[in-house]
């Protein structure tokens, strides 16, 4: 948290939808839905995870990797424009191609007139049932990041990286004072009812607990809708419900579940300061005590 933003605020705008199969629809969809958020007084925008198509990891098909580019290229170029136009901050998420055989999951931030400042690289990749993001993706190599803007100092990650506190406190270390989670999350229709509820919670929990801890805000950017398997039967009900959480872990504001839709808040970033006054947590943490967590696991034996 730098000097310059202690007594500062900054809107944000959240831009959660629906995405169809047709990536350059996504992509105008996208455009007018930051053009809305920025019309609405947003100064930093971020936008959900991989929005340029559906979410192509519900299968393993090599067909997908012709959705990628390179970053920079012309995803951060389109959304430059609006950047330079406005003086905006924006988090892209997109598929990275880095190489021939070499694909990273990665968010790009573009600040004002600067245009693109960085991108980091998705740290944490899943591989499970309609999420099999290791056949694309190679973990990130940037190490965790916060960007400087004019707005405020950015933390980003993306979905999976939510649920590793190690993730979120290393970013915050590093100054961030809003951390961003463009997110694809959504349930399984077959286990909604068994497990759906306390799945949301759980989600809902982490990103809560990781501005408490931290002494942040947490911007949670999720899509919507429902997404068929192109491989089978089955798809993923995506939950929208984007949503911040301010330092003390109370919800600033919550998209619905059901439709599209571009939220702008208004955050007092002098509230960190304070809360961290009040919660010491990064003073009284004991760095002589925990190498340990570097290891796998510790065992008992």
């Amino acid at each position: 948290m730098t000097d310059s933003h202690v007594a500062a605020t900054v809107k944000v705008g959240l831009v959660q939808m629906q995405c169809s199969e047709d990536p350059d629809e996504n992509m105008q969809k996208a455009l007018a839905l930051t053009r809305e958020a920025i019309g609405s007084g947003a100064q930093v925008v971020c936008l959900p995870e991989l929005f340029r198509s559906r979410y192509f990891c519900q299968s393993e098909d090599d067909a997908n990797f012709a959705l990628a580019e390179p970053i920079p290229g012309p995803g951060t170029d389109a959304f430059a424009v609006l950047a330079r136009e406005h003086d905006a901050a924006i988090v892209l998420s997109l598929f990275e191609r880095r190489a021939p055989g070499l694909y990273h999951n990665t968010a790009a931030v573009l600040d004002g007139a600067r245009g693109y400042i960085g991108k980091y690289r998705k740290m944490h990749i899943p591989d499970d049932p309609r999420y099999y993001e290791k056949y694309y993706f190679t973990p990130g190599d940037l190490g965790f990041k916060s960007f400087e803007t004019g707005k405020a100092a950015l933390g980003v990650l993306i979905c999976w990286d939510q649920w590793y506190p190690e993730a979120a406190r290393l970013t915050a270390l590093m100054g961030a004072e809003i951390l961003f989670y463009p997110t694809a999350i959504g349930w399984h229709p077959e286990e909604k009812d068994a497990v759906g509820e306390a799945q949301h919670r759980a989600w809902e929990t982490m990103q809560r607990s990781h501005a408490i801890a931290n002494g942040c805000y947490v911007v949670a950017v999720n899509r919507f809708g429902f997404e068929p398997d192109p491989a089978g039967p089955g798809g993923i009900e995506f939950w929208g419900q984007s949503f911040i959480v301010a330092p003390d872990g109370s919800v600033v504001c919550r998209a619905p579940a059901d439709r599209e839709c571009v939220l702008v808040e208004e955050l007092d970033l002098s509230k960190l300061a304070k809360l961290r006054h009040g919660w010491p947590f990064f003073r009284d943490r004991r760095i002589d005590a925990y190498e340990a967590l570097t290891r796998r696991f510790i065992d008992r034996d």
